[in-house]
């Protein structure tokens, strides 16, 4: 099995910080907290003083590491471009190695790599939704009923679908001779959260032609994994992943979750071999789209005369992979649409996979300066790509007590389609 890279083989980039601190400028956690232990240069630092056996792993150095979003701003705007976020990642595969897994960790580890089990608990919770939840008035999303472990009591939840996206529809969905053939990676938000989303994907290939495969073996991408430190789960999971995709011969691997078009495409990427060919036919739906004149097919569509204003949140593992034209040329040729760019569209978030879980409140007032920018747009919806993206948006919307709702971009797309889609 393929393994991860270890903490030592980043030591030539860890000495390559010179802490001249541009990363300040541009980490989310940092410009919540202003703590130098939460900016990229400090934990660059601690992971050289780890290596070079100057510090070990005490409380002040597991609470500095566990504060980062893995985000990648810092290495986007890092004058010698060091991989802040691969070095944190990696630190926490040394912690979890070292020590051992959180309790939340072990759970996320447990269930990630048991899709069957992970299927049986999703399925339970859309059952009993209307038990263990309560929906929030005039606002988008779901409230628990009852505390629960790891979950804020007044963080906004998406609904769990009864029956899971990849059970509703058939593993091949044929298209037209002579178009292409993909592989959708669903990823685990539109699986269990965001079906809709995955039947939106599935409209609009069904308009291009392509034929579309969705392999039942596939399972998580293992982001989370990778943000909690489980490093053996990340490996089981995408050998679990390389197995499904590879299974039948198809032309691009599609994503339609930024999360997962970085585990793939990145993650993957750096374990080599046959994860590097996989990563390279992996492609973000919307990169795919421009590809195959979808903009120019909805340009030629006659213009709504009402039109609502969009703005759009570009979610961080598309941004720091250089995917941010796409999705807006899509948008701004959509007919009901007027779109409207939002101040600082490629900051981050907050969610940052399980980071939310710990750092609920960081979160929070990360999320809270993008609910104003979001305001301040006059925008009535926020388009992503993320279905995390979407979750953590929602939530800090619902906090400003703003109106705006928030969608996947597919969700748009498959609006402006002729009705015989």
């Amino acid at each position: 099995m393929a393994k991860l890279k270890e903490l030592e083989a980043y030591r030539e980039e860890i000495e390559q910080c010179v802490k001249c601190g541009a990363c300040r400028a541009h980490c989310p956690v940092f410009g919540a907290e202003k703590h130098e232990g939460r900016v990229a240069r400090g934990k660059v630092a601690l992971a050289g003083a780890v290596l070079d056996g100057d510090i070990g792993f005490e409380a002040k150095v597991l609470e500095d590491l566990s504060q980062c979003l893995l985000c990648g701003s810092c290495c986007a705007q890092c004058p010698n471009k060091v991989p802040t976020e691969e070095i944190v990642a990696a630190a926490r595969r040394r912690i979890a190695e070292q020590r051992g897994l959180s309790s939340f960790g072990k759970g996320l580890a447990a269930v990630l790599g048991r899709p069957k089990l992970m299927n049986m608990l999703a399925k339970t919770g859309g059952a009993l939704s209307s038990l263990l939840f309560k929906k929030i008035p005039e606002n988008s999303g779901l409230r628990l009923r009852f505390p629960a472990p790891y979950i804020d009591a007044d963080r906004t939840l998406p609904p769990i679908a009864a029956k899971p996206f990849r059970e509703r529809v058939p593993e091949r969905i044929p298209g037209k001779e002579g178009a292409p053939t993909v592989a959708f990676f669903t990823g685990c938000g539109i699986n269990y959260m965001y079906p809709a989303v995955g039947e939106a994907f599935l409209k609009i290939l069904k308009f291009l032609g392509v034929t579309v495969i969705i392999p039942k073996d596939q399972a998580c991408c293992g982001l989370p994994a990778v943000s909690a430190g489980a490093g053996g789960t990340v490996e089981e999971l995408a050998a679990q992943n390389l197995t499904a995709l590879n299974r039948i011969p198809v032309d691009y691997v599609v994503t339609a979750c930024a999360s997962c078009n970085a585990g793939i495409g990145k993650i993957y990427a750096d374990l080599g071999g046959d994860y590097q060919m996989l990563a390279a036919k992996t492609m973000d739906i919307f990169v795919f789209l421009a590809q195959h004149g979808l903009p120019e097919q909805l340009a030629a569509l006659p213009k709504s005369a009402q039109r609502t204003k969009v703005t759009y949140h570009d979610p961080c593992h598309l941004r720091t992979r250089g995917i941010t034209r796409e999705p807006r040329q899509i948008l701004k040729a959509l007919p009901q649409v007027e779109f409207v760019e939002m101040a600082a569209a490629g900051t981050c978030c907050g969610l940052g996979g399980t980071y939310s879980v710990y750092h609920y409140d960081t979160s929070k007032k990360i999320g809270a300066k993008k609910a104003a920018n979001i305001g301040d747009s006059g925008a009535a919806l926020v388009a992503t790509d993320c279905p995390g993206c979407i979750m953590q948006l929602q939530d800090s919307v619902n906090h400003a007590g703003l109106p705006q709702q928030v969608v996947h971009l597919l969700e748009l797309v498959v609006e402006a389609l002729p009705e015989t889609v």
